[in-house]
């Protein structure tokens, strides 16, 4: 059992639960709860360790059974230090240490989402629950927008991080990769055209600006089309995770139709 918070394992859980910069020198990243770690597990990813603390549920006791049989490394840690690890109120009493692994870009492009300056974490783990359940086949992260694999997104995502293309990059990169796919680009924007009334059935790229301040100026250079979402009564918007999953949903609904009517 480990007892001791100078523990190197803790120590390195420490540094990747606070900060970027470790998750990415280290290339790995902290997942926590049994959820998380289930979903982890069905994905295929590469665990570098588990830790946990007695008192687990029996559904968690059974996933540090798996984990074992798969050859993961596992650890039992003081009850008080595990919790004091926990980027949570109150610990489930388990959490892991996965290699990161970057989803490759399919071939074929049809419907890919950008988000813009998304800072808040649980906006952002919103935007990619959502589009990992509307089809969305990559999320693209230009500068400024929050780490996807940072704690608070990871729940909030509820494992689409694993299953999801989640690429950073440049904003010249986005733009060379939405014009070779040939991709329509539109920007949610409140003064835009109603998506209710835009044909969003071809392929296209859709992005979504910040909390705050809305699409950058980048974005902006990219495209001239903007949709909004109309709304009745006095609300002004929705917030960017609220906005976004609207719109994503829009394109699915317009495509099924299409392939109804087709049938």
């Amino acid at each position: 059992m480990i007892t001791s918070s100078q523990n190197p394992k803790l120590k390195l859980v420490r540094a990747l639960t606070g900060r970027v910069k470790e998750r990415r020198e280290e290339n790995a990243f902290v997942i926590e709860g049994v959820r998380l770690i289930e979903e982890a597990v069905l994905a295929g990813w590469k665990f570098r360790f588990a830790l946990y603390s007695d008192g687990l549920t029996e559904r968690g006791g059974n996933l540090i059974n798996v984990l074992t049989a798969q050859g993961v490394e596992v650890d039992e840690v003081a009850g008080d230090l595990l919790q004091k690890l926990s980027d949570t109120e109150t610990s489930q009493g388990i959490l892991a240490v996965l290699q990161f692994s970057q989803i490759p870009i399919p071939d074929s492009l049809d419907f890919i989402l950008i988000l813009d300056q998304i800072r808040d974490p649980g906006n952002l783990g919103t935007l990619l629950r959502s589009a990992a359940a509307t089809g969305a086949q990559v999320v693209l992260l230009p500068p400024e927008t929050t780490d996807a694999f940072a704690p608070k997104v990871l729940r909030a995502g509820m494992g689409a991080q694993f299953r999801l293309p989640i690429h950073s990059m440049t904003w010249e990169e986005v733009g060379q990769i939405s014009r070779s796919a040939n991709l329509q680009m539109y920007l949610a924007d409140m003064n835009g055209k109603s998506c209710w009334e835009t044909d969003l059935r071809k392929p296209l790229a859709l992005i979504v600006g910040g909390e705050a301040e809305g699409a950058s100026e980048e974005a902006r250079k990219l495209t001239p089309r903007k949709i909004s979402i109309p709304m009745s009564g006095n609300v002004e918007s929705l917030n960017a995770g609220v906005a976004g999953s609207v719109l994503m949903f829009e394109v699915v609904r317009q495509r099924t139709t299409l392939l109804t009517e087709s049938a």
